[in-house]
C-alpha cells in the first residue's frame, strides 16, 4: 500500500557512521531480504523473456537509452563501469570509502534492485574481510547518482583500480586493487548489466562524506561550548545567559541543549564578577542561541540524512512486481543537506574566531595586555594566532558557498538538472579543517588567558592537559604547533562528551 507518509527510520546517524571502522561488520541478509531480492530478480528474468525494455539491461545508459544495449550483459556491465572510470583527484579517506560500500550494501538488500542475494553476499563478504576499495573525490554531478566515484569502486572490486591496505602498524596504504584480492584469496567481481547499475546509481559518496561532515560539525559545536563556559569561567562574566529558563521562554530545542552544555562546564558556584559587564558581547551572550541553531538544524538533517542511507537511490526501481523508471539516484536531498552543513559550520567556526578576538582585547577582556602578550611591544603575543584565524574563517566562507548554486547542466538533455552534492561535500570537509584550526586558536587564546590571569596551576581535567600543550608565554615563539595541539585536545574531548551523552539517552540529546 503506497501512503504518502514515510516511516522514521529507526537507525541513528551515529550509529551508520560507524560502519566506517575497520573492524565493523556488515549483517547477513535476512530470510525475508533475500527472497525480496529474488522477487526481484525472478521479474527481470519474465521482463526479458517477455522482451519487455529496461533501461540498462536491454537499452543503452543515459542519452543512449534509444540504442540497444550489448547483446552480451557482461560487455553491458563492464562497459558501465569502464566508461565512467574518468574520477580524479585525491583519493576520498578509507573511513568515507568503506561507509559508502557499506551505504551501497544497505541499497541493494532492501530487494528494489533485481540484485540476486548470492551477488550481494560475495560484495558483502569482501567488505567484512576489509577489501576498501580506493575512490577519488572528483569528477561527478551527483545527479545519476555519485557515478564516477561509484565506478571507480567497481572497477576496484574488479580487480582493475587501486585499493585501501592496512600495514602492520595499522597504516594504510594505496595498492592495486587487484593485490588486494588476491591477498584476501578472492577473484575479482565480473559486473552483469543490472548489478553494475545498481551499484553506481546511487548517491553513497556524497552521502558518506556528508554524513561525516554531520558528525564532524557536531563535535565542533560541541567543543566551542567548552570553550565557551572556559572563556566565561576565565572573564567571571555573567552565567544568566545560559540558564534554562532563557530557552525555556523562547522555546527552541538546539538553545536548550547548547545553554545545558556551557552551564554544566561551569563551576557550580560560578558568578558574575561585578567588574564585567551585566551584558557581555553577543559572542559569549548568545553563544547558547547560536550553538543552538546549528543544533536544531542537524536534528533536522540527521532525518534526511539517515533516510537516504537506509533507503534505495537506484533506478529503475522494482516495487510491488513491477520496475519503475524514475530518479532516486538524484542528491539533491544530499546536496541540500550538505550546503545547509557548510552553513552552519561557517556560524560555529565565526562564533569561535569573535571569541579569540573578545580575549585579546583589553577592552573586553578585563584589561589584561593586548593580544595577551605578558611583554606587549617587545612581544606580539597571539596576533599571529589572530590572523591567521581571520584567515580560516574567510577561507571557510568561501568553501562553504553552496553547491546547489553551481550546477550546470549536462550528458546532453538527459541530466539537465543537477545538484553538485559531492563537490559539495568535499568542499564543507575541507572547511571542516580550517573551522578545527579556529577552535585550535581559541582554545590556545583561553590557555594564554588563564596563564596571565595566574589560574594555571588550578585548571582541572583538559584545562590542565591544554596548559601543557600551550605553557605561558615569556616571550614570542611559533604558535602553529601549539594550535594543532589544542585542535586535537578539544575535538578529542568534544568527541568523548558526545559520545557519553549518546550512551546515556537514546534518544538523543536531552534539554
Amino acid at each position: 500500500m503506497i501512503t504518502d507518509v514515510a516511516e522514521s527510520p529507526k537507525e541513528r546517524l551515529a550509529d551508520i557512521v560507524r560502519q566506517a571502522r575497520p573492524d565493523a561488520r556488515v549483517r547477513p541478509c535476512s530470510a525475508l531480504e533475500a527472497e525480496r531480492m529474488r522477487a526481484g530478480v525472478d521479474r527481470l528474468a519474465r521482463a526479458l523473456a517477455d522482451r519487455e525494455q529496461v533501461y540498462g539491461v536491454t537499452r543503452g545508459f543515459g542519452p543512449l537509452v534509444e540504442y540497444a544495449a550489448a547483446a552480451s550483459d557482461t560487455d553491458q556491465g563492464s562497459g558501465l563501469i569502464a566508461h565512467l572510470g574518468s574520477g580524479q583527484g585525491q583519493p576520498l579517506s578509507p573511513e568515507v570509502c568503506r561507509l559508502v560500500l557499506w551505504i551501497r550494501l544497505n541499497s541493494m538488500r532492501l530487494g528494489h534492485s533485481a540484485v540476486s542475494p548470492e551477488f550481494w553476499d560475495r560484495v558483502a563478504e569482501l567488505w567484512n574481510q576489509g577489501f576498501t576499495p580506493v575512490i577519488p573525490r572528483d569528477g561527478t554531478v551527483s545527479a545519476s547518482g555519485d557515478l564516477q566515484p561509484l565506478a571507480h569502486a567497481a572497477l576496484a572490486l574488479a580487480g582493475e583500480g587501486e585499493a585501501w591496505l592496512r600495514d602492520g602498524s595499522g597504516q594504510w596504504r594505496v595498492r592495486p586493487s587487484a593485490e588486494a584480492l588476491a591477498a584476501l584469496g578472492a577473484r575479482p567481481v565480473t559486473w552483469r548489466a543490472r548489478q553494475a547499475l545498481s551499484f553506481v546509481n546511487g548517491t553513497s559518496v556524497s552521502l558518506a562524506v556528508t554524513l561525516l561532515n554531520h558528525r564532524e560539525v557536531l563535535r565542533l559545536s560541541r567543543a566551542v561550548a567548552a570553550l565557551t563556559a572556559r572563556a566565561v569561567t576565565l572573564l567571571g562574566a555573567s552565567p544568566q545567559a545560559y540558564h534554562p529558563g532563557v530557552g525555556h521562554a523562547r522555546g527552541q530545542a538546539g538553545q536548550l541543549v547548547a545553554a545545558r552544555w556551557i552551564r554544566e562546564d561551569l563551576p557550580p558556584d560560578h558568578r558574575r564578577d561585578p567588574a564585567r559587564p551585566l551584558q557581555e558581547p553577543y559572542s559569549l551572550r548568545c553563544a547558547p542561541q547560536v550553538i543552538g541553531a546549528v543544533v536544531d538544524q542537524l536534528s533536522v538533517l540527521e532525518d534526511i540524512l539517515v533516510r537516504e542511507a537506509v533507503g534505495c537511490t537506484d533506478n529503475p526501481v522494482y516495487y510491488e512486481g513491477e520496475f519503475l523508471h524514475a530518479g532516486n539516484f538524484h542528491a539533491m536531498p544530499v546536496g541540500l543537506a550538505s550546503d545547509q552543513i557548510g552553513l552552519c559550520l561557517q556560524q560555529i567556526a565565526f562564533l569561535a574566531e569573535r571569541q579569540l578576538a573578545l580575549l585579546c582585547l583589553p577592552e573586553t577582556n578585563g584589561g589584561k595586555p593586548p593580544m595577551l602578550t605578558p611583554v606587549p611591544g617587545r612581544g606580539s603575543g597571539l596576533a599571529g594566532v589572530q590572523l591567521s584565524a581571520t584567515s580560516f574563517v574567510s577561507r571557510i566562507r568561501q568553501l562553504v558557498y553552496p553547491a546547489g548554486l553551481t550546477a550546470l547542466p549536462s550528458n546532453g538533455l538527459n541530466q539537465d538538472h543537477v545538484p553538485m552534492a559531492l563537490n559539495g561535500a568535499n568542499a564543507v570537509s575541507d572547511a571542516v579543517e580550517q573551522a578545527w584550526l579556529v577552535v585550535g586558536s581559541l582554545a590556545v587564546a583561553v590557555t594564554q588567558y588563564a596563564a596571565l590571569a595566574g589560574k594555571s596551576d588550578d585548571a582541572p581535567g583538559v584545562w590542565a592537559e591544554l596548559a601543557r600543550v600551550s605553557p605561558a608565554l615569556a616571550a614570542d615563539r611559533p604558535l602553529a604547533p601549539e594550535v594543532r595541539g589544542a585542535r586535537d585536545v578539544l575535538a578529542r574531548l568534544a568527541t568523548e562528551l558526545i559520545e557519553r551523552e549518546e550512551e546515556s539517552a537514546d534518544a538523543g540529546y536531552g534539554a
